[in-house]
């Protein structure tokens, strides 16, 4: 029985253990664990042991805008499983990106046929950037998996006329939208299929419309649900986050544009920083190329060779074509610098479009798909030594508590791109006698400084942490990893 489905699936078994290998192996020293994973932990572990519900989550970037609690109620179960070891919650954002590997597989075979689930998985397996955002803990590492999730049912609704799916689709878009906003880019081929599908049925007035109308009702009350956490937040703070999303869209200065004509001139510089980042292993020029071919791919595959195609296939790849179309011309209206993490909802799509077309064009294909997979080796994570970046505030951590001698102090962290949740987590974790200014002054002070285009300078350091804690000297200091711990006492 064993022998028959390892023969039968041997392909795909062998590219989700690759991807588990990619993801899993030392994620410990791997793993990405600073000032907004700090954050993350520390609230849900104040949940655990105080009872704090979570009626928001983690703050955007840009705007004082707060996203949905979800995303913390779905790794919470994980820190509180693993003792709370921030390795917990990173294990398990793995284990969502493994089972989007196979996801993709599955949708690709379905919609498609084996071949594109096959290269398809293969490609988001072993992309650099995908793996980069799969192993630590972070909001918008999960919006690949819900994002394909919510295209899936949503389409596979109406191709199968099952229309309860759009319970499941609700679903999976309300934790797009607990991982990122940019999550409202999926709306706009959603909506214009809705509203054509909800048309034919009232042209033919088909059976099914009510199922159709009830379901469709339904989904949105899940939605408008989901929100409820959000709007008690905003009536307790005056309706800060509803203040900010409609300054975000209204005060577009450097914010957004309106106007889609204006996405018109970023679409392709856009569209080849996606495909180069996703496909070609951050290689630029090979990125380029694949663009090129991509195009040149799309046209011949749609205006001369779409009469060898099937119909279910056509409709299956326009749904995911106009996913990606929307997806840059979203990102192509937005004024700021386009991070990876950013386009993370078009993550399945890309891989998916390659996909299909590496499989039919063939030979062609499969050798563009070597050259891919050449390159997305080469920059392979693991040629990289790891950051190691919870071992080292851990480190730390032990050497404060080893020279605080049983007694109170207080702590600053002195950084440019970074902040201190992860050093206060882990001191609270292994009881440090850790006390907060202005309420509780010390005899001590410590002070972290990671000197990355950051001046270590303690004293009369203009850092509130610092100032707050008054006259000092420096009593002792220490180096690990090339971060500087500062030992100051009043003198």
């Amino acid at each position: 029985m064993h022998k028959k489905i390892l023969k039968k699936h041997w392909l795909i078994i062998g590219i989700i253990i690759l991807a588990s290998i990619l993801r899993l192996y030392k994620i410990s020293d791997y793993m990405e664990f600073l000032g907004d994973q700090g954050r993350d932990v520390t609230i849900i572990k104040d949940f655990w042991q105080k009872g704090n519900l979570f009626f928001i989550g983690p703050q955007t970037s840009i705007g004082n805008m707060y996203l949905g609690p979800f995303f913390y109620y779905l790794i919470a179960p994980f820190l509180l499983l693993f003792n709370y070891n921030p390795v917990g919650p990173a294990i398990f954002v793995a284990l969502l990106n493994i089972f989007t590997v196979y996801l993709i597989y599955y949708i690709g075979k379905k919609w498609f046929n084996l071949k594109v689930g096959i290269v398809s998985s293969f490609i988001f397996a072993i992309s650099p950037v995908v793996i980069k955002y799969s192993n630590f803990i972070w909001n918008p590492n999960i919006m690949p998996l819900f994002s394909l999730l919510f295209i899936y049912f949503f389409f596979e609704a109406f191709r199968v006329k099952k229309y309860h799916y759009f319970l499941y689709a609700s679903l999976a878009f309300v934790m797009v939208m607990n991982s990122h906003y940019l999550g409202l880019a999926l709306l706009p081929p959603v909506g214009i299929y809705w509203i054509y599908e909800f048309y034919l049925f009232l042209k033919n007035k088909t059976k099914d419309k009510k199922l159709f109308l009830k379901y469709t009702i339904l989904a949105f009350l899940i939605f408008f649900i989901s929100l409820i956490p959000q709007i008690l937040f905003d009536i307790k703070h005056q309706g800060q986050n509803t203040k900010a999303l409609l300054d975000f869209f209204t005060y577009r200065e450097t914010t957004v544009n309106i106007k889609p004509y204006k996405a018109i001139p970023k679409l392709f510089p856009l569209f080849q920083q996606i495909n180069s980042r996703l496909v070609a292993g951050k290689n630029e020029l090979v990125g380029s190329i694949a663009s090129v071919l991509f195009i040149i791919a799309l046209i011949y595959y749609v205006f001369i060779n779409n009469r060898r195609s099937k119909i279910n296939d056509l409709k299956s790849f326009f749904i995911i074509f106009f996913w990606y179309l929307s997806g840059l011309v979203a990102l192509a209206l937005y004024k700021q610098h386009i991070y990876d993490h950013y386009f993370a909802f078009l993550f399945p799509c890309v891989c998916l479009l390659f996909g299909y077309l590496i499989s039919k064009f063939k030979y062609i294909g499969y050798l563009f798909l070597v050259i891919i997979t050449i390159f997305s080796i080469l920059e392979n994570p693991f040629r990289y030594p790891p950051n190691h970046q919870l071992k080292t505030v851990s480190d730390i951590s032990n050497l404060i508590i080893d020279n605080s001698d049983n007694q109170e102090f207080n702590f600053a962290l002195l950084a440019k791109q970074n902040y201190d949740p992860p050093y206060r987590y882990l001191l609270g974790n292994k009881k440090a006698k850790i006390v907060n200014l202005p309420t509780n002054l010390a005899n001590q002070l410590f002070v972290v400084c990671e000197p990355f285009q950051i001046d270590c300078n303690p004293i009369n350091n203009p850092e509130w942490a610092v100032a707050a804690f008054g006259w000092a000297k420096i009593d002792q200091q220490w180096e690990i990893d090339g971060i500087k711990i500062f030992k100051l006492i009043h003198p």
